[in-house]
C-alpha cells in the first residue's frame, strides 16, 4: 500500500465498488478497505438481487415505463413521508442514469422474476444474483488500479475539525497501521449484526432476531462518525426487516431464507391468533413491514398458514414447508394450540366473501365482519394438506446514519459540512428511508450515492 491516497473508501459492497470506481474515473487514486475476507466480501450486497430506478420507457429487461413521480409517490407510501424529500427526488433523478452507468461497469441485466414479486416493470434484476453484480464491479476497480485490502479491520479514524485525517486498521497477518488519505468515503453499512447494540432500543427481543445478511456489519464505522461529531439521521429502531424461516442460520442467511407466501394464507403468532393484514398491498411494498410486526409478537415467532391450493403460487425457500392433514395435526407440529388454531381459521374462512382473485392487482378478494380484516386476495384455506412456515424477524439493515448533503457529503453536528468526508450506502440510508421499505431500494441509494461521493471525492482531492 502506498503512504497515502487521494480516496479512501472504507467498505466493500455495492455503494463502496461504486464510489471506489467513480473516484478511479475522476482520476484519485483510490483504496478500499474491505473487514471482511475476500469471500465474504459485498457486505449486504452478497444477497440481492434487483434494484429499483426510474426510467422513461420499456427495455429488454423492463416491461414498461417507471416514471420520477410515481417511485417518488412509491417511496413516501412506504416511508409514510419520514424521508428527506431534496435527497429522495434528487436519488430518483439520478437513478434513472445508473441502470446504463452499472452496465458500463460490467454488471449484467436479465429478465425480471415472475410471480408475487410483481416487478417486472420497476425492478431490474442482477444476471446472477448480488454476486455476479459484486464480481463484475471488484473486476472492473482493479482492471482500473483501485487498491482493495481484505480482513481489513478499521480500529480507529483521526477527524479533526471535521476533517478526515487517517484510519487506523488492524490486519490479521501485517498487524496495525496508519492510512493516510485526502477525502474519506464511508460505506460500510448499518449495525444490524452488532445484537448488543440493537438490544440497547429492542430489549431483550433483539436475541430472537435473525440477520439476513452479513454477519460484519456490526456498525463500528457508523459509531466512530457519530463520536466524532457527524450529525446523525434515522430512528435506531427503524430497519429494513423481513419476515425470514425460523429455521434459517443467526447469521447471513440471505435470500433463500425469505418468505413470500404470506398474501396467499394467514399469519398466526404463538397464541394462534391472526395480528394484521396480510392482504394489505402489492407484497414489494409490504414485505418489508413483516419483519418488525412479528418483533412485535410475543417471542417474536410467527406462523404464515395457508392450504395445498397454493404451495405453487410463490417462489419456494430453502425451507420445505410444516405440513398435517388437519388443522389439528398442523397445530401439533407447530406447538400451537389446536383449538385456538381452529377457530382462527374457521372464523377467517367464514368472513372471506367471494370475488376474483388476482395477486397481480389488488383484487377484490376480501373478508367481512373480521379483525383485522385481510382487504385483498383472500381466500378460503380448507384443502389439506394444511401447510405451514415458522418465521422470526430478519433484519437485513438499520437505519440510523450519517446525515450527508446532496453531493453525499457527511453534515457535522454543528450543521456544517465536512471538509473532505462522504457516505453511501446503507450507512446514510436514513436519510431517504426514515421507515418502510419497497424492493430494490437499497441497491438504488447504494449505487447512486456511492456514484455520487466518489465523483465528488475525487473532485475535492484533486482540488
Amino acid at each position: 500500500m502506498g503512504s497515502k491516497y487521494d480516496v479512501l473508501v472504507i467498505g466493500g459492497g455495492n455503494a463502496a465498488l461504486c464510489a471506489a470506481i467513480a473516484a478511479r474515473r475522476g482520476g484519485a487514486s483510490v483504496l478500499v478497505l474491505e473487514g471482511a475476507p475476500k469471500f465474504y466480501r459485498g457486505g449486504n450486497t452478497r444477497h440481492t438481487r434487483n434494484m429499483r430506478c426510474a426510467h422513461d420507457a420499456a427495455t429488454e429487461i423492463l416491461t414498461g415505463p417507471y416514471t420520477e413521480d410515481e417511485f417518488w409517490e412509491d417511496l413516501l407510501r412506504v416511508t409514510g413521508g419520514q424521508t428527506d424529500e431534496v435527497l429522495a427526488r434528487h436519488m430518483i433523478r439520478e437513478s434513472k442514469d445508473i441502470l446504463n452507468w452499472i452496465v458500463e461497469q460490467g454488471v449484467r441485466w436479465q429478465p425480471s422474476l415472475g410471480g408475487t414479486l410483481s416487478l417486472g416493470r420497476t425492478n431490474s434484476f442482477f444476471l446472477g444474483g448480488g454476486r455476479a453484480m459484486l464480481n463484475a464491479l471488484y473486476l472492473t476497480a482493479e482492471t482500473l488500479g483501485v487498491e482493495v485490502e481484505y480482513d481489513a479491520e478499521v480500529t480507529d479514524l483521526v477527524i479533526e475539525d471535521g476533517m478526515f485525517l487517517a484510519a487506523r486498521l488492524k490486519r490479521p497477518i501485517k498487524g496495525e497501521t496508519e492510512i493516510r488519505a485526502t477525502t474519506l468515503v464511508a460505506a460500510a453499512g448499518g449495525f444490524e449484526a452488532n445484537i448488543e447494540w440493537l438490544k440497547q432500543y429492542w430489549g431483550e427481543a433483539a436475541d430472537n432476531f435473525l440477520i439476513r445478511g452479513t454477519p460484519y456489519n456490526r456498525g463500528s464505522i457508523l459509531k466512530m462518525l457519530l463520536d466524532k461529531g457527524v450529525q446523525e439521521v434515522g430512528d435506531p429502531t427503524q430497519c429494513h426487516a423481513v419476515a425470514i424461516d425460523a429455521r434459517a442460520p443467526k447469521f447471513d442467511g440471505g435470500i433463500i431464507t425469505r418468505h413470500d407466501s404470506v398474501v396467499f394464507g394467514i399469519v398466526v403468532n404463538k397464541h394462534a391468533q391472526r395480528f394484521y393484514d396480510e392482504g394489505e398491498d402489492i407484497w414489494p411494498k409490504r414485505y418489508a413491514i413483516w419483519g418488525r410486526l412479528v418483533a412485535a409478537q410475543p417471542d417474536q415467532i410467527a406462523y404464515i398458514i395457508f392450504d395445498s391450493t397454493v404451495v405453487t403460487s410463490f417462489m419456494p425457500t430453502l425451507f420445505p414447508p410444516i405440513a398435517g392433514q388437519t388443522v389439528a395435526e398442523l397445530a401439533g407440529k407447530l406447538e400451537l394450540d389446536p383449538a385456538a388454531l381452529e377457530k382462527t381459521i374457521t372464523e377467517f374462512n367464514a368472513a372471506v366473501r367471494p370475488g376474483t382473485f388476482d395477486h397481480t392487482i389488488l383484487d377484490d378478494c376480501r373478508t367481512e365482519g373480521i379483525t383485522p380484516p385481510k382487504t385483498h386476495w383472500a381466500r378460503r384455506i380448507e384443502t389439506p394438506p394444511y401447510l405451514a412456515y415458522p418465521v422470526r424477524p430478519g433484519i437485513t439493515f438499520t437505519y440510523l446514519g450519517t446525515r450527508v448533503t446532496k453531493e453525499a457529503r457527511m453534515l457535522m453536528a454543528d450543521g456544517k459540512p465536512s471538509a473532505n468526508m462522504f457516505a453511501a450506502g446503507e450507512i446514510m440510508a436514513g436519510n431517504v428511508l426514515g421507515k418502510g421499505y419497497a424492493a430494490g431500494m437499497g441497491m438504488t441509494i447504494g449505487s447512486v450515492f456511492g456514484r455520487i461521493a466518489g465523483r465528488e471525492a475525487a473532485k475535492h482531492a484533486r482540488n
